[in-house]
């Protein structure tokens, strides 16, 4: 059966980043990942500036903070000044203002007092060069690159790039993922389950973290234990760039999702893994870039439409992710698989999963034929990262989760883990 890592690095053998668009700069813009390096169109700031409101002065007339000076005009912001400072002379001037020729200091204007006749009266500590100052192109220089492809944009990132003129950039479009959960006893959220039936949390919880990772989620909702009606879901399914399914995927009676896969044209690269919770994950694709081996010798085609009725026009590979229908399993899957696949479709350099060193914070006895991936509580404290597991009764014990914030890796074994040691913290909430 395969590690954890060996599912997860073939999992990433066939994901790209999805064909960079452009996006305009609104808040669509907003979270993606930059696909082309950005430079500036300007000096930033364009003229020498001052930071404060306050007074524009010659630094040498004011050796020891304190003196009388003339002012000569006043300078707002969107004002170009008329006449340049000669000794013994000074500006007022606002915040963001341009400095006349002849300044090299801004004193503030708290540290100042209007007197008759257009003067003004100094009281400061000795004025210095460069002081409540920033000089032209101090920010960035024309044609200087400000921005690297690979940047996630974020509020700052957008001020930026509409700062050097830019209406539109090239960026990664966050994948479309579709989330379908199957068995006869789920029913939505509105309904109160008859005999046998449990309503479906998982679609929720899924299409939630595929908001968080980074993607569109699209809810296919639930589909019955039928072959039919399931073929014809999962094909809508897979016109998406993910499809994750929740539940049939183990080896019962019911369990019909990886035959309709296969029926389908989904080639599957793994079913199970070794890990508790979440053993009996698959991971498929269709469509993309097909290898076939004639012999010793391999060779590698595009996939066409004709081959594959529900291919994207794309033609990059559909991501099929069967999860198992335990609630805390299905989870640790698609953060352990599905979030870093979102993210690396959407350009990120470093998709994860991501992990902290912690210590344990009281002795915690454990067993298990599997690495396990146990509800946790992860600090910081003065000493460092702390890990706490929280009580827990299995993989279908989800209300546990909502006193955890991330995943302890424990290994397999029959283990008392004392206080201090440290383990591996699958990170979730971030």
């Amino acid at each position: 059966m395969l590690s954890v890592v060996e599912a997860q690095a073939i999992v990433m053998q066939y994901v790209r980043p999805l064909t960079p668009v452009m996006i305009p700069l609104t808040s669509a813009a907003f979270g993606l990942v930059l696909a082309e390096d950005i430079a500036s169109d300007l000096d930033m700031p364009p003229y020498d500036k001052a930071l404060m409101d306050g007074y524009a002065v010659r630094s040498t007339d004011l050796p020891e903070g304190r003196g009388i000076l003339t002012v000569t005009e006043e300078v707002t912001a969107g004002q170009t000044p008329r006449l340049p400072i000669a000794a013994g002379q000074a500006a007022r001037i606002m915040t963001g203002a341009p400095l006349p020729a002849g300044v090299d200091a801004v004193v503030i204007r708290e540290r100042t007092r209007m007197l008759d006749g257009n003067r003004v009266e100094i009281d400061d500590r000795p004025a210095r060069p460069e002081q409540n100052v920033m000089r032209r192109g101090q920010e960035m220089r024309r044609s200087e690159i400000v921005l690297k492809a690979g940047t996630v944009l974020r509020p700052q990132e957008i001020g930026l790039l509409a700062t050097v003129g830019r209406t539109a950039v090239s960026a990664h479009p966050a994948p479309n993922v579709a989330v379908l959960s199957t068995g006869d006893e789920l029913v939505e959220a509105g309904r109160m389950p008859g005999p046998g039936q449990i309503r479906n949390g998982n679609g929720p919880m899924l299409l939630a973290q595929v908001c968080r990772a980074g993607g569109i989620p699209n809810d296919l909702g639930i589909a019955p234990d039928q072959v039919d009606e399931l073929k014809a879901m999962i094909t809508e399914g897979l016109r998406s760039a993910i499809l994750v399914i929740s539940g049939g995927v183990s080896a019962g009676k019911l369990d019909l999702v990886p035959g309709v896969l296969q029926e389908l044209g989904v080639q599957a690269h793994f079913h199970k893994v070794a890990m508790k919770p979440g053993k009996p994950i698959l991971f498929g694709t269709l469509g993309g870039v097909e290898t076939r081996r004639q012999g010793d010798r391999e060779t590698r085609r595009e996939a066409t439409s004709d081959d594959i009725p529900c291919l994207p026009v794309s033609l990059s590979p559909c991501l099929v992710f069967g999860l198992p229908g335990n609630p805390v399993s299905a989870l640790v899957c698609f953060e352990l698989f599905v979030r870093p696949a979102i993210r690396r479709l959407r350009g990120e350099t470093d998709p994860g999963p991501h992990f902290r060193e912690a210590r344990l914070r009281q002795d915690f006895s454990h067993r298990s034929d599997r690495p396990t991936y146990y509800p946790a509580r992860l600090d910081w404290c003065d000493q460092g990262w702390h890990v706490q597991p929280v009580p827990w009764f299995g993989s279908a014990d989800l209300r546990s989760l909502t006193g955890a914030n991330a995943f302890v890796l424990f290994p397999a074994g029959d283990h008392t883990h004392r206080e201090g040691q440290v383990f591996p913290v699958l990170v979730t909430d971030e």
